[in-house]
């Protein structure tokens, strides 16, 4: 299992099994979440309106939300 160290000037090097799987290269932006006690790092996405796109798909039961708008 690969593992990181940080070096003196607080750095990372990401192995390349995780580059590879995140398809990230040298330059790319990333995005660090940190939640108590575990952090995770991500690519930063392209477009996050395109990235998001489709996620809530499946939350609510079928017609859902033709009655909640009926309701109004």
């Amino acid at each position: 299992m690969p593992y990181l160290k940080l070096s003196s000037k607080n750095q990372i090097v990401l192995p390349r099994e995780a580059r590879d799987a995140m398809k990230v290269k040298g330059g790319d932006e990333l995005l660090v979440v940190v939640k108590g006690d575990i952090t995770i790092i991500m690519p930063k996405p392209k477009q996050y309106s395109k990235t998001l796109s489709g996620k809530g798909k499946g939350i609510y039961p079928k017609d859902y939300l033709r009655k909640e708008r009926s309701s109004w």
